[in-house]
């Protein structure tokens, strides 16, 4: 069996040592060791030890902003779904490491203020999509960055449901918070005359948005 990759063996040794020891209590040097690797790899694969706590931060953006990119006019409010659904799923194949996570950005004042700063750039890129969707106008500008809010807010809830063991079925939660969110804001626009439709699939879009406009009698 092929040896995992140093990222790995870095984060899972973090992880571990954190859950067993604490934070603060972890040291660099004890990451290492436990990884089995030296310090050049440590910062060659991580900045800092906070980062180890939120390594795919930067490739979950890049994602949501492929996804939203990969919109058009009529699909941008599908768009905005699936890039939030993107960081959920994510969360979820983490399991307990994400559990770890929410734990010690809870009693870690510099972890919690990473994870707000990381929600704050979340958010930015959906208000930017949506300002531009809306209009780009100075009167879109508001309602933009109201239902950028919105969005991440309704994720973030049925995430922290998720973290704390409330919620058995995540995915149908998140669809149903989405759902109700994107109705506040399907009329943001005076010439949007489309209905909203949450769709969970694993098929192409491409493949789907023919049916869905036969469904809806717009096809």
């Amino acid at each position: 069996m092929a040896a995992k990759p140093a990222k790995e063996r870095l984060t899972e040794a973090a992880f571990a040592l954190f859950a067993e020891r604490g934070y603060e209590q972890t040291t660099v040097d004890d990451i290492t060791d436990r990884a089995g690797v030296g310090r050049t790899t440590f910062f060659r694969t991580f900045r800092t030890k906070e980062d180890v706590i939120f390594p795919d931060h930067e490739v979950l953006l890049g994602a949501i902003e492929t996804r939203l990119a990969g919109s058009t006019d009529r699909t941008a409010l599908i768009a905005v779904t699936e890039a939030a659904r993107l960081v959920l799923r994510h969360y979820l194949a983490e399991g307990e490491r994400a559990v770890t996570r929410y734990r010690l950005t809870r009693s870690v004042p510099a972890l919690r203020d990473r994870e707000i700063a990381g929600v704050q750039q979340y958010q930015r890129l959906f208000r930017r999509f949506l300002h531009g969707w809306m209009g780009g106008g100075a009167d879109t500008a508001l309602r933009a960055e109201l239902m950028a809010g919105a969005v991440v807010s309704a994720h973030n809830h049925v995430l922290r449901r998720w973290l704390r063991g409330r919620s058995d079925d995540p995915e149908a939660e998140f669809d149903a918070a989405m759902t109700e969110t994107v109705d506040l804001f399907n009329r943001s626009r005076e010439d949007a005359g489309a209905s909203i439709v949450v769709v969970r699939t694993s098929k192409d879009l491409d493949t789907v948005l023919p049916e869905l406009h036969r469904l809806l009698g717009s096809g």
